[in-house]
């Protein structure tokens, strides 16, 4: 399966599309604010810099869509006209054009509720969204 990339030339909007996927991809979309909450941790990962958002939203460390085996790793390739996906862009090109607060009180990692890595044990979360839990 390929994904669907639009035609541009845009760069703003061919990142937008990657974080949307990934965004789409973790969180399924549930709410508007863990969309949000994600979006504005993926900004704080890469140091408010968006020149280091596309190498974060390659780290197979931090999104587990990323890796083959991930039941998750579908949804990256998502139909990119569902309204929920659209929700995604829409709150990615918020966040590449400086619009898109800190929803997540400057958390810079996350992982779903389902689940515990290492790097999660000694650390307290800073916010619970819809299952998933943000540290800082």
């Amino acid at each position: 399966m390929q994904m669907e990339i639009p035609e541009t030339q845009n760069e703003t909007i061919c990142l937008a599309y990657n974080v949307a996927r990934i965004v789409y991809a973790e969180t399924l979309a549930v709410s508007l604010r863990v969309v949000e909450a994600l979006t504005s941790m993926i900004f704080n990962a890469a140091h408010k810099d968006i020149h280091n958002i596309a190498k974060i939203l390659r780290d197979k460390n931090i999104f587990e869509s990323l890796n083959n085996e991930s039941v998750r790793h579908k949804y990256l390739f998502v139909d990119v006209s569902k309204h929920d996906f659209q929700m995604c862009l829409r709150v990615a090109m918020r966040m590449l054009h400086g619009n898109l607060g800190d929803s997540c009180n400057h958390a810079t990692m996350f992982h779903r509720d389902e689940l515990l890595p290492d790097w999660a044990v000694a650390r307290g979360y800073v916010a619970d969204i819809d299952g998933i839990l943000f540290y800082a």
